[in-house]
């Protein structure tokens, strides 16, 4: 007997290695609006979060003249250029979506805006793995909110606590745990330790394949 009845995967660190390119977008913008060395952005505090909350923080603190949504989207066309150059999908996720999607529907629950995840489910046909896109945007708050995956889970018209989240973040940890699922996290960007909360943490993708496909977490 299953214990799920859908699985909801993050996208930023989960799927794709972007994490190191959202920093050299923010950073390739934050030069050209001389912010280069005093934009004081810690981007590892900003793990699962939205290019939105980055932005409006920083623009409390500097006050520079261009409005969020010119940054918004200067940033988000950067880092489109960047995906396609560099296509950072990690090893094995292909496969793993592959061989899961023929046992539940999945759904996709990023922090990340449309345009950004439209870049990265166009890489190697991605997209069809996915019944059910939610973006940042779609919901009015965002992690550590659970409002995106709850957003996900009537999307797939599933209860939330049948579903299983896979994240790489603790915000990330913290929605799925809010929103009463099941939660492994992946240490592809944060140490264990930093994600000590989630139901079960692992460090690859083979793990998350025995946990979901071969019992592996039946009586959590």
């Amino acid at each position: 007997m299953k214990p799920f009845q859908a699985i909801i995967f993050d996208m930023d660190g989960v799927i794709v290695d972007s994490e190191p390119l959202h920093e050299r977008a923010f950073c390739e913008v934050l030069e050209e609006i001389g912010f280069s060395h005093s934009h004081g952005i810690d981007f590892s505090a900003y793990f699962g979060k939205s290019d939105r909350v980055v932005w409006r923080d920083f623009i409390a603190k500097r006050r520079p003249p261009q409005p969020l949504e010119e940054l918004l989207a200067r940033k988000e066309t950067k880092f489109a250029a960047l995906l396609q150059r560099e296509e950072p999908i990690f090893n094995g996720l292909p496969e793993l979506l592959e061989r899961v999607s023929a046992q539940y529907p999945l759904a996709l629950a990023s922090g990340s805006r449309h345009p950004t995840i439209n870049a990265v489910l166009a890489l190697r046909g991605l997209r069809r793995f996915f019944r059910a896109v939610v973006s940042s945007e779609d919901v009015a708050h965002g992690k550590p909110a659970p409002d995106i995956f709850l957003r996900a889970a009537e999307l797939l018209e599933v209860q939330p606590t049948k579903c299983c989240v896979i994240e790489d973040s603790a915000a990330g940890v913290e929605a799925a745990r809010a929103a009463a699922m099941t939660v492994i996290a992946i240490t592809n960007s944060l140490p264990p330790e930093k994600l000590s909360r989630a139901t079960r943490v692992v460090g690859t993708c083979e793990e998350i394949e025995h946990l979901l496909l071969q019992g592996g977490l039946m009586g959590y």
